[in-house]
């Protein structure tokens, strides 16, 4: 698995944000699958500790289990997007099925938060040509450049911080999971993640 996605595929696919061009030292923190009890607030509380702004890319099932946490999220100002509502391979769901889950989730966030997202990023990175240029008339369709594969719970914990540094450059836009599968290596590597880029004089900021 890729930690970083090459340039010349980010360049097969322009319309989509893989990274940020900028000449500050920033990068993008992004949370995908939640919100999920403890896991979710562990991050919240990480992420208050380091004074650090992130984007989470909430599935709507989940935030309807559990409203308290995605209201925290928004009370907290970190950034909220679109991840489905159940989860959603495109590459596996008809276009109209697709959008339709799209919505069900933004309706589902602006229940919750008075805010109606305008990010959304494909489970998986898997979208069709027809779903992602109807949604692009509304949402920033999010990508990534650095993947921490998290979720791997083959992947020792050591590892995944040396590879998810690695990969990360000025601009980049990281994926960590706040979920049951990737709690083992998340809980171990992101602060230590954060405190690594904070003394190198990055900052973080929500999308």
């Amino acid at each position: 698995m890729l930690h970083r996605i090459p340039k010349w595929f980010q360049h097969l696919f322009p319309s989509y944000v893989w990274n940020k061009q900028t000449n500050e030292k920033v990068i993008y923190l992004t949370f995908d699958d939640g919100p999920i009890p403890e896991i979710t607030d562990w991050v919240l509380q990480v992420l208050e500790e380091y004074e650090v702004k992130a984007s989470f890319f909430v599935v709507g099932e989940n935030v309807e289990r559990h409203p308290q946490i995605i209201e925290k999220i928004n009370a907290a100002g970190h950034t909220i997007g679109n991840h489905t509502f159940h989860h959603l391979k495109g590459w596996r769901a008809s276009t109209n099925a697709y959008l339709e889950d799209v919505e069900r989730c933004s309706k589902q966030i602006e229940q919750n938060t008075d805010k109606r997202p305008n990010l959304f990023r494909p489970p998986h990175g898997r979208i069709k040509p027809s779903q992602a240029k109807q949604l692009r008339n509304a949402y920033s369709i999010i990508m990534w450049d650095t993947l921490t594969v998290d979720y791997d719970r083959g992947l020792n914990e050591h590892k995944c911080l040396q590879n998810s540094i690695r990969a990360t450059q000025q601009g980049s836009i990281v994926v960590f999971h706040d979920s049951y599968k990737a709690e083992k290596n998340l809980r171990y590597v992101l602060p230590k993640y954060i405190a690594h880029f904070k003394s190198l004089g990055y900052s973080f900021k929500s999308l």
